[in-house]
């Protein structure tokens, strides 16, 4: 009997249990093929006693519609960076990465499916270059990796905020305001781009473009005639102007080494305020709202193909893989490729220009 160990790390997104089930299903095709989930990412492996779960097509059933992850997850530790508690009541990070590998093996994994995003492809990486079987599956809402079209959960993430700058406009024209809407993609402006020009924003500011405080002024001024009107502003999370920089803090929790950003929205208002800006302002942060729910058909199908392709790259041998989506085609590409670059805004992309022939200001 080969057995695979399934897992999920980072952040959550809609569409990762349809991944689970995916490979669960595709997998008792194969008679001589076992599927196990380690709860919260690599930590289930390493726990003692190990927190694993053998999946079977009974204990997935139903998950598809369902956000988040039956198995959990976590984007703090790992087998690289595993929080230890010293003598003197502290924290540290060990590597206990050959010591999980051997465990592994005592168990008898023939290999790893780790879904997630950049974060897991990068442990991924460095479990393969000890020797470990491995295959991702990419997740992130940011959709900020090179070597796919979209990762699972970007769409779903969009259609929220577009649903919430629809909700805004009302209550925007009512009031006669300017509502400044931050969403999530850290370094990558997709979710931002895709839901101005769906939800019909007058202003989008992204990472990739900085902006200037006076143009954004003067596409609000244009929005009121006669102090009426209103201004819908969609603005990323890791946004900064041509002057300022980006808005957040680094973390210090154990384990968890990602910039933690937050709070452009409001440093906006009161740059716009300062710029001059008369009419009412107000901010709204969308946050993990992006990352719960179910998800939508788009994701749900795209995941179950990454899920089916997976389990296929394991059944042929093909380690050191992620799957990919490249229109109309999913295909694999090498985990290094993966990580070669990430998936950026590029400001002469086709749909920058159809934000802009929209009306849409970039304040670049």
């Amino acid at each position: 009997m080969k057995r695979l160990l399934v897992l999920t790390g980072g952040g959550d997104c809609p569409g990762l249990n349809a991944v689970i089930a995916a490979i669960v299903k595709r997998a008792a095709q194969e008679k001589e093929w076992e599927i196990v989930g380690s709860i919260e990412s690599f930590n289930g492996v390493l726990k003692d006693p190990a927190e694993v779960v053998i999946l079977d097509t009974k204990n997935v059933a139903g998950i598809l519609v369902k956000g988040g992850t039956i198995l959990g997850t976590t984007n703090k530790g790992g087998p690289f960076a595993y929080p230890s508690l010293n003598n003197d009541g502290s924290w540290t990070t060990v590597d206990r990465s050959e010591e999980m590998i051997r465990r592994l093996q005592y168990m008898g994994i023939t290999g790893v499916i780790n879904i997630g995003g950049d974060g897991s492809l990068r442990i991924s990486k460095a479990l393969a270059d000890k020797g470990l079987n491995v295959i991702n599956v990419p997740k992130t809402i940011d959709n900020d990796l090179s070597s796919t079209d979209y990762t699972f959960g970007f769409q779903t993430a969009v259609q929220i905020a577009t649903e919430s700058v629809d909700k805004l406009v009302t209550t925007a024209e009512s009031h006669n305001r300017v509502f400044i809407l931050e969403v999530m993609g850290r370094d990558a402006g997709w979710i931002a781009l895709n839901s101005a020009i769906a939800g019909g924003a007058d202003v989008c500011i992204i990472p990739e473009m900085p902006y200037d405080i006076e143009k954004i002024k003067q596409k609000i001024d244009s929005r009121y005639q006669k102090g009426r009107g209103f201004c819908i502003i969609v603005i990323a999370e890791g946004a900064a102007s041509i002057e300022g920089k980006k808005i957040g803090a680094v973390s210090n929790e154990i384990g968890y080494e990602n910039f933690m950003f937050g709070g452009i929205g409001w440093v906006l208002k009161q740059e716009l305020i300062a710029a001059g800006v008369k009419h009412d302002i107000r901010v709204t942060l969308l946050g993990h709202l992006q990352r719960g729910g179910t998800p939508i058909a788009y994701d749900r199908v795209l995941a179950s193909e990454f899920g089916v392709a997976a389990f296929e790259l394991a059944l042929n041998g093909q380690w050191g893989r992620m799957v990919a989506y490249r229109h109309p085609d999913v295909t694999s590409v090498s985990i290094e490729q993966a990580l070669a670059q990430p998936h950026l805004v590029d400001k002469d992309s086709r749909l920058v220009r159809t934000a802009k022939g929209l009306g849409i200001e970039f304040g670049d």
